[in-house]
This record gives structure tokens, C-alpha cells and sequence, in this order.
């Protein structure tokens, strides 16, 4: 019987060779081409790229021959591509969706097939469950040689860089980026971000230096490439050691972005977030909806209400939020992982544009990160103190947990009384003044997650030890 392939937050993740094979992977690309074709896309164009984790090229390709045996026309990647720019080449293209063969931030073990839709973005949970109910055994997938597909026309390379080029330079004016004397230290995390700020920013007063900016799918002096401490401590001492005035930090398809100040100390993502909508609402004066995750920060809601936008919260991960930012026309849509995405753009992560519009922020404010922050809290009218505890667990386990989490009525937590749970997307306790944890299980890995957030620093390891009680992980 073959291996149940099962999507998770984005699609399918697995560990190569054990259960990512190559067999496996032709059987998630010909339930992708079945989706389609059932769609009414039969004839019609795909993207499909990579990230330069081990054989993804090569993985790439042979999703490639099982949509060509299908009649489906490829564009293929000529070589690693950021995420956002393959999602941003399906649009200009103007593919009917697009196959991404990247892991993004899992363990170098590991290796994924994203899928999108027409727009770039997520495709929605009915879609997913359409796709994987398609995965047919191995017997039941169609496929073909990658040079005759090419003969044939059904399987274009190219180079999406160009294009997205062209399409960020709408977004940001890079010159006074390229002329502000500022020094950028940007950890590429070994992946596809690499050569892209330092050739964005060149021929200017700024100066770039990237670190781990090659191809190396072990992901040394990290244990993976997440943009999130103890990953990102070697780029942190870099930025003190360069005297560099803010670290970028791109994971390892450039799709999010962790951010480093002029001292070497990591910003969180609910505060990078906060500071994202605070550029687009006060530098850049744009107005409309926000959206965020219900693990994304409070500092959204009290910006919106500051700046009169609403604020729509999803489960986690971008197949909720595309969808939502679509239907919203939103400004802007992100989550605690640090994946922000912008309208005008595509419905996906952004990495690349996200650090482009810091620095832009840096440049117009002519303020320095730390500077930025307490702009940022004295708008909103709160600080913010977050963290998140990742702990491994048996799969079997994993029922079990869950109704133990489910059951758990505490009348506190973390000294701060329990006013409701929300179950949208795993569980969230509301606590008295803001508060929050919660508790939920990862998408694309075998991981409980227990996050919360506080306005008082205080109070954040009393809330996350009782939140790892409560889930009976402590």
C-alpha cells in the first residue's frame, strides 16, 4: 500500500528519503494536475520552482514531467527562486497556479511541495483537501522525460528575476535606500535570499554584507534556517561585530523576515509586525483592512483602532490569510512566523519586500530600529512581550493531547484570570489586560506550539509554563 500523503499548513512536508521520495513527489504532483484539470485548467500554464535544499532542482523537475505527461504547460526555474518571486511570476504569467518545491524553515532533513493558485497565493483549505484526495497510488501517475517535454514546448526555464525586479521597484523607491550611508547585515540562512538585497541596494552610499549567502542544505551555525533565536544569533553578533545599523534576516526560501537592531538584539515578530502596519499607515498614509492570525499581536487591533482600519483574524497560516486578503482588498496580511504579505502585490510572504520597506522606514524617519519600536508603542498605546516554546511529541500522543488541552478550564493562568477560549485554530486563552496564550499543534511538523503575549515582561514565563501544563509537555 503506498505512503497516505497528508497536507499540512502549505501542503506536503516530509523527510527525504523516508517518506519525501521521489515516487511520493510524482504522486503529489499528478493529484495537483488531476486538481487542475478538474478545475478547468487542462492545457492551461503552471509555475513551478525551488529553494537550494538537498535535490530540490531536481525534485522541481520531476514535478515538471508528471504536469507536461498531463498536458499542462510549465515554466520552470532555471535555479533556486525566493518564493515571492515564483508566486509573483505565476501572476505575471498569468498561470493558472504553481507548484514551490521548498521546506522553508523545516530541519535540513526535510524537504515540501507547496502548491498556489492563480494569484500567487495559498490555495484554501476545499482546494487542499481537493488535491490530496486526488494523490493517486504510484501506478495512476502519468510522466514523462524532462528533455522531451522541453522538445515538445510543454516545459519552459526561465529566469523569474527580471520581472519581480521590475515589479519592486513599484512598490519602494530604492534610491534614497541606496543613497542613506546605511550598513546592512543580511543572514540569507543559506537559502534563496542570497545576492538579493546586495544587488537591489548597489551603487549607493549603503552598504551590504551578507553572511551564509551560498548554497549549503546542512544549514551550519543554525539547526535550521527559521529566522528566530538560537538560528539567528551568529547574524546578530555579525551586525555588533560590523557595526551595521539593522541585521535582515531571510529563511531559507526568503519568504519571511526576522529583523535584528543596531545593538544585536532580535526583534520578535508580533513587534515586526506592529512595525510593518505602523510604516503603511503612518509613513506611507495608505489605509484599508488588516490581517492577521489569532498567535499575531494586539498591537495590530490598537493600531487599527488608532488609524480607524479594521482588523480581521484567521487561523494560522497563509491558505487563511490569502483567502482573506483577497476577499478584504487588505493592505497588508500576516502571522507570528514572520511572513507579511502587501496588496498591491501578491497574496504571499514576502521576505525581500518586507525588509526593503524597514529599511525604508529607517530612511524616512530617519530613526534607528530601537528608535522605531517606541514610535511605534507610543502610537499604539501598549508595548508588547511575547515568546513561543516549540516541544517534539509522539504523533500517537497527539489525541491525546489534545483533549487534554481541550478539557483544561483554569481559572488563571499565569496569575491572570481566564476570560474565554477561542478554538478557531487550535486553542487561545484570553486573559485578563490583553494577555493570551496559545496552545496548538504545527501544520507541517510534529510540534506543539505554545505562544503568548503581555503587555507586562513579567508575566511571559509564568503564562508559557502554565500553558506547557496545561498541554502536559512540561
Amino acid at each position: 500500500m503506498s505512503y497516505t500523503i497528508k497536507f499540512g499548513t502549505d501542503g506536503w512536508r516530509g523527510q527525504i528519503a523516508a517518506d519525501y521520495t521521489f515516487e511520493n513527489l510524482r504522486r503529489c504532483a499528478q493529484g495537483f494536475a488531476t486538481y487542475m484539470i478538474e478545475e478547468g485548467h487542462a492545457g492551461k500554464e503552471v509555475v513551478i520552482g525551488h529553494d537550494m535544499r538537498f535535490h530540490s532542482e531536481n525534485f522541481a523537475a520531476a514535478a515538471a514531467e508528471v504536469l507536461a505527461a498531463n498536458g499542462l504547460k510549465v515554466w520552470l526555474t532555471d535555479g533556486a527562486t525566493p518564493t515571492p518571486t515564483i508566486a509573483f511570476a505565476i501572476v505575471n504569467k498569468k498561470a493558472v497556479g504553481g507548484i514551490n518545491i521548498t521546506a522553508s524553515h523545516n530541519p535540513p532533513t526535510d524537504n515540501g511541495f507547496k502548491v498556489r493558485d492563480h494569484t500567487g497565493g495559498a490555495i484554501p483549505p476545499v482546494g487542499l483537501a481537493k488535491i490530496e484526495a486526488a494523490i493517486p497510488d504510484i501506478d495512476g501517475v502519468k510522466t514523462m522525460k524532462l528533455a522531451d517535454a522541453i522538445d515538445q514546448g510543454l516545459v519552459t526555464k526561465f529566469d523569474a528575476s527580471d520581472d519581480y525586479i521590475a515589479q519592486i521597484k513599484t512598490l519602494v523607491d530604492l534610491e534614497p535606500i541606496k543613497e542613506a550611508g546605511l550598513t546592512v547585515l543580511v543572514d540569507t540562512m543559506w537559502g534563496n535570499g542570497a545576492g538579493w538585497f546586495p544587488r537591489l541596494l548597489e551603487g549607493g552610499k549603503t552598504k551590504v554584507i551578507e553572511i551564509h549567502n551560498h548554497r549549503n542544505p546542512s544549514f551550519p551555525e543554525m539547526s535550521r534556517p527559521e529566522p528566530i533565536p538560537p538560528n539567528v544569533d551568529v547574524g546578530l553578533a555579525a551586525t555588533v561585530a560590523n557595526k551595521a545599523d539593522v541585521c535582515l534576516i531571510t529563511d531559507g526560501d526568503a519568504d519571511r523576515l526576522g529583523l535584528g537592531d543596531e545593538n544585536g538584539n532580535f526583534i520578535d515578530q508580533l513587534r515586526v509586525y506592529g512595525l510593518i502596519a505602523y510604516y503603511l499607515l503612518e509613513v506611507r498614509g495608505q489605509r484599508g483592512p488588516i490581517v492577521k492570525t489569532l498567535s499575531t499581536t494586539y498591537l495590530l487591533n490598537k493600531l487599527g483602532a488608532e488609524y480607524g482600519v479594521p482588523v480581521h483574524e484567521t487561523g494560522v497560516g497563509f491558505k487563511y490569510i490569502a483567502p482573506k486578503m483577497t476577499e478584504t482588498d487588505a493592505m497588508v496580511g500576516g502571522e507570528e512566523s514572520g511572513g507579511y504579505a502587501f496588496r498591491g502585490h501578491v497574496p504571499e510572504r514576502d521576505g525581500i519586500v518586507a525588509g526593503l520597506f524597514f529599511l525604508d522606514m529607517m530612511c524616512k524617519l530617519k530613526k534607528k530600529p530601537t528608535e522605531l519600536l517606541e514610535m511605534m508603542f507610543e502610537k499604539a498605546g501598549a508595548r508588547s512581550y511575547y515568546n513561543r516554546i516549540d516541544s517534539r511529541f509522539p504523533m500517537e500522543q497527539k489525541e491525546e493531547i489534545k483533549a487534554r488541552v481541550d478539557a483544561a478550564t483554569p481559572e488563571t493562568i499565569g496569575g491572570l484570570k481566564l476570560l474565554n477560549v477561542n478554538k478557531t485554530d487550535g486553542f487561545k486563552f484570553e486573559l485578563e489586560g490583553g494577555s493570551w496564550l496559545l496552545i496548538r499543534f504545527s501544520g507541517t511538523e510534529p510540534l506543539i506550539r505554545v505562544y503568548c503575549e503581555t503587555e507586562n515582561p513579567d508575566n511571559v514565563d509564568p503564562i508559557l509554563q502554565d500553558g506547557m501544563k496545561i498541554a502536559g509537555v512540561a
